[in-house]
């Protein structure tokens, strides 16, 4: 083979790391196990018995025809949890979002060098194609409460979304593992494997992702960016949409809405649109640049974002405790700081690699690495070596804390609990916590637990990559910032 085809196909395909997520056997176990969780948290914190369902806490008479009952499992058994009104319904949001894609103003940037030396050229609109739905959907709601058919929708068929979502995720992590054969050395589009994607076990590769950044030309939409698409757009979208949702179902349910509630759907809602504003920065980040677009972040994206983030909003619309003055300031705060720390990290890097002699970081101290790249060694990224990462996770805090010390229990209409602090719903029930005090912070505060084991993997993951690259400089990078994640600490 010639020495220039030799160079393009290493370009095609790079070589490879090794094994992450304890190679195939992990892959199975997130591909097939973090579906099952979903379901679990679904089906465990529900508004028909309680959260958690009553028989969980007396695991010694469960009786598992019981527990059907109280969680609400579908007459049709596992074959209920799909439905072609729901699965209609989301490939519809899902074709909204393409369509807006195309016919809304957008701006084009170029991502960061490929392998193979090229660019991709990205056409980005998400916050104004984002707008426009959530107008959509202010307008109906102003037009019709909290019976917004949107809204009412969601709560009636949350399982069936929720499958459909799980199936369309599937679908499309194995229509890009068996396109990515397809990639040829040299090719006009700047195809290219990732690293990490091409071990050659079958499970293991559709499950991580084989090509770097897939793309598809569809009929009257024009090319999309697969990942970059489904990064930002209908999962990020959909975990306000389902937020909101929450909201209703909880006016729906008391005929008024907490402190709490709103509390965690703005500060969410702000994060996301944050990632919208700066929807250029995602180019640089470790999902579009290393990572390969397989099941992990199709899943991710699709699912694990909307329906696991908003859990919280989920189990307030039961359970309305409100938070105060004191606690609503002190949440508050909390966010704050935790948003100062993130932003303004990434907004000083930006800079720098944008401008190192702008007068903002002109002053910033480096070391400069054999292959040219300047590592900073003061102000933020001097503290720790993803003192972003830190400023991420405080702002995790805050939407699991108003729901306290989670767990409730649904009693019958006229069940005489109000005297224990009960919750009436319109129809007559009555909320508690009884029993269930403090039983379902494992669901509501799982959120910061699993972002906490997030940061610490990709933080992991970012070493091993800049040890390669890097190699003694990074190193002495490192004996220099001595703290990963969180200062003093870790």
């Amino acid at each position: 083979m010639p020495a220039k085809s030799k160079s393009l196909a290493k370009a095609a395909a790079p070589a490879g790391h090794g094994y992450e997520f304890f190679g195939p056997p992990g892959a199975f176990g997130i591909s097939f196990g973090l579906p099952l969780l979903v379901y679990v948290f679904t089906f465990a914190c529900n508004d028909i018995s309680g959260c958690p369902a009553p028989s969980l806490l007396s695991p010694r008479s469960l009786s598992l025809d019981q527990l059907k009952l109280e969680v609400g499992w579908p007459r049709d058994g596992i074959l209920g949890l799909a439905s072609w009104k729901a699965t209609g319904a989301v490939l519809a949001y899902y074709l909204l979002s393409l369509i807006l894609y195309r016919v809304l103003p957008a701006i084009e940037v170029e991502g960061t060098v490929l392998s193979s030396g090229g660019r991709l050229k990205y056409r980005l609109n998400t916050l104004y194609s984002s707008t426009a739905t959530l107008a959509a959907l202010a307008a109906g709601t102003v037009a019709q409460g909290a019976e917004f058919p949107v809204w009412t929708f969601i709560s009636e068929n949350y399982p069936q979304i929720i499958a459909a979502n799980i199936g369309i995720s599937y679908g499309i992590a194995t229509f890009v593992y068996i396109r990515s054969f397809s990639v040829k050395s040299g090719n006009k589009g700047l195809r290219e494997l990732a690293a990490g994607g091409h071990s050659g076990n079958l499970l293991y590769d559709w499950f991580i992702g084989r090509e770097l950044n897939p793309r598809v030309t569809i009929p009257l939409i024009g090319e999309i960016d697969i990942k970059e698409w489904c990064e930002l757009r209908p999962g990020m979208m959909g975990w306000i949409i389902l937020n909101c949702s929450w909201c209703a179902q909880q006016y729906r349910n008391f005929g008024f809405v907490t402190d709490s509630i709103i509390c965690i759907t703005v500060v969410q809602a702000l994060y996301v649109v944050d990632s919208w504003w700066f929807e250029p920065a995602i180019l640089t980040t470790m999902d579009i640049t290393t990572d390969g677009f397989g099941l992990m972040l199709a899943f991710g994206d699709l699912v694990w974002v909307p329906f696991v983030y908003s859990m919280q909003a989920r189990y307030l619309s039961v359970h309305p405790q409100s938070l105060g003055p004191v606690g609503l300031a002190g949440t508050v705060s909390l966010i704050m700081l935790g948003f100062y720390i993130f932003r303004s990290a990434n907004s000083q890097k930006n800079a720098f690699r944008t401008d190192p002699k702008h007068p903002d970081v002109a002053h910033l101290k480096y070391i400069e690495t054999k292959t040219g790249s300047k590592l900073l060694i003061s102000g933020w990224w001097g503290i720790a070596r993803h003192i972003n990462y830190f400023g991420d996770w405080i702002q995790s805090w805050p939407y699991s804390l108003p729901t306290g010390l989670a767990g409730y229990q649904i009693l019958a209409a006229g069940a005489g609990a109000a005297g224990e602090g009960a919750f009436i719903m319109k129809d007559g029930r009555e909320v508690i916590q009884g029993n269930a005090r403090g039983w379902a912070m494992p669901i509501t505060y799982f959120y910061i637990v699993y972002f906490a084991v997030l940061l610490i993997h990709r933080d992991r993951r970012d070493d091993e990559k800049c040890h390669r690259k890097y190699g003694e400089d990074w190193e002495k990078y490192k004996q220099t910032v001595r703290y990963r994640i969180i200062p003093g600490l870790y």
